[in-house]
């Protein structure tokens, strides 16, 4: 028999409540839509490995909350062009679509498999925001972006090398373009080795839960 307290850790972390609890504002819709993550993750799962198996039951702590946490340092304005360098399965992108609605999210990686899993998902969630592309990030030739998102793809100097020449020029009055990235552990070397000013934001400050010690959301403007 699965012991109670272990059934309820398990429980509680693949179901929707964690992202309730830090995002009570979401809409009915959107919280739909977050709640297929977890049947069509597994599904696509059983057949390309797009994350960790052992993650699976924790998809909405290890996966969809985290990408959701940019969201508490940073807003999109409405009609933001948003690249997610790196997206793997579509983390941080998917997520951030859901939330927000009115932002477009390119969602951009290096293996194709698992762009053909961003596809599908996108188009089994109806996400209208979402378009993709099979290439590596410094290959990328398309119309400047207003934002670049990325969770844990590379050091910080070799995501400014990628990112900062996709970036918009800074217009004034306007939010200045910015690579917005999720990573983890001691930094310090870093971010010194970027020589890039970088605004570091502890996620447990937002987040209070265990597995996001030592996680951190770093904004880089142009």
């Amino acid at each position: 028999m699965l012991n109670f307290t272990l059934y309820y850790h398990l429980k509680r972390y693949t179901t929707l409540e964690l992202i309730k609890k830090y995002f009570p504002g979401l809409t009915d819709s959107q919280l739909q839509k977050l709640s297929e993550l977890q049947p069509l993750y597994e599904e696509w799962n059983a057949k390309i490995n797009v994350i960790s198996r052992k993650d699976i039951p924790f998809l909405y702590e290890k996966h969809v909350l985290h990408s959701l946490v940019i969201s508490k340092t940073f807003s999109f304005p409405d009609g933001s062009f948003v690249m997610d360098i790196g997206t793997g399965g579509g983390f941080p992108g998917i997520p951030l679509a859901i939330i927000f609605p009115k932002v477009h999210f390119h969602l951009v990686d290096s293996r194709g498999k698992k762009i053909k899993v961003v596809d599908a998902v996108s188009k089994a969630l109806e996400l209208s925001n979402v378009s993709s592309e099979h290439n590596r990030a410094d290959q990328v030739k398309h119309e400047p972006f207003d934002f670049i998102v990325t969770r844990a793809v590379a050091p910080l100097t070799k995501l400014c090398h990628w990112g900062m020449p996709l970036l918009k020029k800074p217009q004034k009055g306007e939010k200045k373009p910015a690579i917005i990235a999720l990573k983890g552990g001691n930094l310090d070397g870093e971010i010194k080795a970027s020589r890039r000013k970088v605004v570091l934001f502890p996620i447990n400050d937002f987040i209070n839960e265990t597995y996001f010690s030592e996680k951190y959301v770093l904004v880089v403007e142009r």
